[in-house]
């Protein structure tokens, strides 16, 4: 009993968490980590435990599926050199200079496990920076550059962190070995994916039960990871290549009384994961550091921690200025044009400062094996935990506080690419809608002729804007029409004139014409 409560009000604690983080502009993983980190020294919490090898599964794949189905293949190809660039060097960069601080501050480590730790640290997590770019409208392309980086570079960064750990586990793991290990587990993963996304779409696509879909989705998304993981492959990379397949294939063919609960639990969850991972490693600090303090090694684990925060960050900082301004310098035949120079320099900043880490590192920290293969503790497991979190907690706190007024600061501008293709895509969408009504005279037909001719107007003269549509469709006085209708069901409910069986089916008719009424968008 004890335990449920316990999970009750940490689930509380995290979704009031979010409401505050909301509240102040703030993305919601800040304050979760904040407050993991507060967990760590409550007295008499409790001591949970989660199998090292099932929390990369369990906390990494639901979240990687979702960023991984709305990853756009077009904005991939589009960015590929700064992406590539990122995920692969920027990662290099931050695992070599990690590894080298930490083995210089603590000479007696062995270099697999200072590499592994460099990998844990080295990839960060778009959710923060995403969070706050949205809020301010970040022009595209650093947003897509940021999205698709934190998409892959888990990939890079945990092969390396995989090898290390065997090398570490086996004693000694030669060029040999490795170099097939890595082309396998790379060209393998991507066929595999796509690979069981035929095998099992057949089956998921013909399912129309939410409850029943979302049970076959989170069973398919762990089956997956794990069928990869259990033939040698990596689970990251075989479960993107599956998502974004996924996504390309069904995306369009799921209908609507599907898609919108589904993506509301898939939300749900990813949230849950996060709030469950700083609540879990949180619980771990909390004896971790008793032991630290009773061996007198706290202050010292704190500055090795302090450290790799630094050089984190400063190898980040360091990559994308080189890449900017000296690996692909602004053309020289291209026109100057006033504040260009400031410009560049202001996307570097914020791409550089972009480098929040989360979910992806506590679950890589926490799956180190408590033990060796002659069941001997595992060297310095407690100090990469510490450094881990500190770097999680660190860079959600300085940089995901300051990195909005940043943005503001350097002003950057968002052309808005988005919206033109929003534009152009609807005024294309509801021209189909009249061509597939066209001559037909019913009110119906009538009605949306008139209702959705002002909209393709609007949109092809490239003038459109949220409020525009909502107005010309009719939106605020279908929703406030569809308010007096719930509350007259309601009354008739209170009243005894209809039953709640009968409430519950009206009520949800209103809830989806409501939400075709834009209600979405102006909550």
């Amino acid at each position: 009993m004890a335990t449920f409560e316990w999970i009750l009000l940490l689930l509380l604690g995290a979704a009031l968490l979010a409401s505050l983080a909301r509240r102040v502009g703030a993305p919601y993983p800040v304050f979760l980590a904040i407050g993991g980190a507060l967990l760590a020294f409550v007295p008499d919490a409790p001591r949970w435990t989660l199998d090292p090898q099932l929390a990369l599964t369990l906390l990494v794949a639901p979240v990687l599926l979702d960023a991984a189905y709305d990853a756009s293949l077009r904005d991939l190809r589009t960015h590929w050199r700064p992406i590539a660039g990122l995920v692969l060097a920027a990662v290099a960069v931050t695992i070599l200079a990690v590894a080298w601080t930490v083995h210089a501050l603590v000479p007696d480590m062995p270099w697999p496990i200072a590499i592994a730790l460099g990998a844990i640290v080295a990839p960060p997590d778009a959710a923060a920076a995403t969070a706050v770019m949205r809020q301010v409208k970040l022009p595209q392309k650093l947003l897509t550059i940021v999205e698709g980086e934190s998409l892959l570079n888990d990939v890079s960064a945990l092969l390396v962190y995989r090898v290390a750990i065997m090398t570490m586990l086996a004693g000694h793991v030669g060029l040999a070995t490795v170099t097939p290990v890595f082309v396998m587990t790379i060209f393998g993963s991507l066929a595999a994916g796509i690979a069981f996304t035929y095998v099992l779409m057949p089956f998921l696509s013909r399912v129309r039960d939410v409850p029943t879909a979302l049970i076959l989705q989170f069973a398919a998304t762990f089956g997956v990871w794990m069928a990869a993981e259990a033939i040698g492959l990596s689970g990251i990379l075989t479960l993107v290549a599956y998502a974004m397949t996924v996504s390309r294939r069904r995306g369009a063919a799921m209908p609507a009384r599907m898609r919108v609960p589904v993506f509301a639990v898939w939300e749900t969850v990813v949230f849950v994961l996060n709030a469950f991972a700083f609540v879990l490693i949180g619980l771990q600090l909390g004896p971790i550091w008793e032991r630290l303090e009773h061996s007198g090694l706290a202050r010292e684990y704190v500055g090795i921690a302090l450290a790799v925060l630094g050089v984190a960050i400063l190898a980040r900082v360091a990559w994308v200025m080189v890449y900017k301004f000296v690996l692909s310098p602004a053309p020289a035949s291209a026109p100057a044009q006033p504040g260009a120079s400031s410009h560049r320099l202001g996307g570097a900043f914020v791409l550089s400062w972009a480098g929040m880490r989360g979910i992806v590192t506590l679950a890589a920290a926490f799956a180190i094996p408590e033990s060796l293969a002659d069941g001997t503790p595992f060297p310095y497991r407690d100090l990469v935990l510490v450094c881990a979190f500190t770097v999680v907690l660190g860079t959600l706190v300085l940089q995901g506080l300051t990195l909005k007024p940043l943005i503001r600061a350097v002003n950057l501008r968002d052309d808005d690419p988005v919206g033109r293709e929003v534009r152009l895509a609807r005024a294309e969408a509801y021209g189909a809608l009249l061509a597939e009504i066209e001559g037909d005279e019913s009110l119906p037909a009538k009605l949306l002729r008139k209702e959705y001719a002002a909209v393709i107007a609007s949109n092809r003269t490239g003038e459109s804007d949220e409020e525009a549509i909502d107005r010309d469709t009719g939106g605020p006085t279908r929703r406030r029409a569809l308010s007096a209708a719930r509350t007259r069901a309601d009354q008739l409910r209170r009243e005894g004139a209809i039953g709640d069986a009968a409430f519950r089916a009206i009520v949800q008719e209103i809830d989806w014409a409501e939400l075709s009424a834009g209600a979405g968008r102006h909550e």
